[in-house]
């Protein structure tokens, strides 16, 4: 499948191939030019969460700070494992549904090379229910969101963990208030405070569920938002789409970072069964 045909004209008209060539010196192109930053968005699963226009959301955010971004509507350009090492940034939009074993291990080795991961709500960590490996990459599931949707609650940001929420306060949010499994090796960037609405849970104490999140997989940086059931979401709260436009750039800085201090996958490597 061919890219969304806006990031071939955000690129010149280029084809697939050369969309995706990485210099080969690293940092910089063919005479003297920085290298041509990349991003890959695949969309698709549960039309409920408007898989489309959150990828096309996110797409003029990334093509706005200069990177080539191409927008798949299935998973076929996951298959290819040398194209998703030269990219910058992977955007996946899919909640529910399933992915290939090949699919799958072809993101975690590209993050682990440097490649950075980022999304948001149940189409990274909804994604697939199924996937452990997934799950374990991303930091988090969602296994809830209690009253639904339109629960007005508070997101509150945690000062001083990251530049991603530099300058950033506590905002109010009207939408699904999302109830993750979560990793406790991220580092949280927000919370939100449960419960709120009754239910089972309830019987339990007061917890402060993470909204934010970073984490490392090998090389790769992670980042994660639990905001965005529907694409007004990041209209209707502009601190949700600051956190995915800051989240997203931190995230596909890890892949300069790798190149330029010659990071590979050695250390990380095992023959164990891990799954």
């Amino acid at each position: 499948m061919q890219p969304s045909s806006k990031g071939q004209a955000a690129a010149g008209g280029l084809g697939r191939a050369e969309s995706w060539g990485l210099p080969e010196n690293g940092s910089k192109g063919g005479m003297g030019m920085e290298r041509q930053k990349k991003a890959l968005i695949f969309a698709g699963g549960w039309d409920g969460h408007e898989p489309d226009k959150v990828a096309e959301r996110f797409a003029k955010i990334l093509r706005e700070k200069g990177y080539f971004c191409s927008i798949y509507r299935d998973q076929e350009a996951l298959l290819d494992l040398g194209g998703l090492m030269e990219q910058d940034l992977i955007v996946p939009c899919w909640t529910m549904g399933t992915i290939e074993n090949a699919a799958r291990e072809n993101i975690v080795k590209a993050v682990a090379a440097g490649c950075g991961l980022a999304g948001c709500h149940g189409g990274m960590c909804d994604a697939f229910r199924e996937d452990v490996e997934w799950q374990f990459m991303t930091g988090g599931q969602w296994v809830s969101h209690p009253g639904g949707d339109g629960v007005r609650y508070q997101v509150n940001i945690c000062k001083g963990s990251s530049p991603i929420v530099e300058g950033l306060e506590d905002f109010e949010v009207c939408s699904e208030q999302y109830y993750l499994h979560v990793d406790p090796a991220v580092e949280v960037l927000a919370t939100t405070r449960f419960p709120i609405v009754p239910y089972y849970h309830i019987s339990n104490k007061q917890v402060d569920m993470p909204v934010a999140w970073t984490k490392f997989w090998g090389n790769g940086r992670v980042f994660y938002c639990s905001l965005g059931h529907h694409d007004d979401v990041f209209d209707r709260f502009p601190q949700a789409q600051t956190l995915m436009e800051r989240g997203m750039l931190w995230a596909a800085e890890g892949k300069q970072y790798a190149i330029d201090h010659g990071l590979d996958t050695k250390r990380f490597e095992n023959t164990a069964k891990m799954y």
